[in-house]
């Protein structure tokens, strides 16, 4: 029988409700039977921020979706060294999952983008489908987009979800400046975050 598979992927600096809710409705919308979390140890887009060791955002990524037994973590960007293209993502999923579909999920604004990421129509290409979850404020020509990356249209999958405004940059925010931020994130990444004091000190 063959498996669909979500690939969502992301720093998850730190994995808050609103990544798990975007992925829970994927999973129910798309008809996911797993949803793969992989993390980006250093994302290129994110060459000059300041990014939490990665043994650390790992323990954290567990401890969200460690009571989901539809969602799995991935290491496919954790065991081999940057850059990490999503294309060679793709590829490499699908050497170790052969029979599966793979559903790249991805914000309506990374769709809009995708004509400028490394090697895009190699990468749709090699997509059963892209998950698209929408975000408030986001925008994008479908027709366009067909032209830059013909054959696309047929592969967008649509996410409605619950308009969430977290962003993990916020709530890194609220932790330094000593603002209330427990309920953005799952019970035990709050208690990871507090034993370690992770986000405590402006990092630079």
């Amino acid at each position: 029988m063959t498996e669909t598979l979500g690939i969502f992927g992301g720093t998850f600096d730190p994995p808050h409700i609103g990544h798990q809710i975007l992925a829970a409705e994927a999973k129910q919308q798309l008809q996911l039977d797993t949803v793969l979390w992989v993390l980006t140890p250093n994302p290129p887009h994110k060459q000059n921020q300041p990014i939490t060791p990665l043994d650390l955002r790992l323990r954290l990524v567990q401890a969200a979706i460690a009571d989901n037994p539809g969602f799995k973590i991935s290491r496919v960007e954790i065991d081999r060294p940057s850059p990490h293209f999503a294309v060679d993502t793709v590829h490499l999923l699908q050497e170790k999952y052969p029979q599966a579909h793979l559903v790249y999920l991805m914000g309506g604004d990374s769709l809009r983008d995708l004509p400028s990421w490394y090697a895009a129509p190699e990468f749709v290409e090699a997509c059963y489908a892209l998950g698209i979850m929408r975000r408030p404020g986001d925008q994008f020509d479908l027709s366009r987009l067909e032209t830059q990356i013909p054959g696309i249209t047929p592969k967008l999958w649509f996410v409605e979800a619950p308009l969430l405004e977290i962003a993990a940059s916020q709530i890194r925010s609220r932790i330094w400046l000593g603002q209330p931020f427990r309920y953005y994130l799952p019970p035990e990444v709050y208690r990871i975050i507090q034993q370690s004091k992770l986000y405590c000190q402006q990092q630079e």
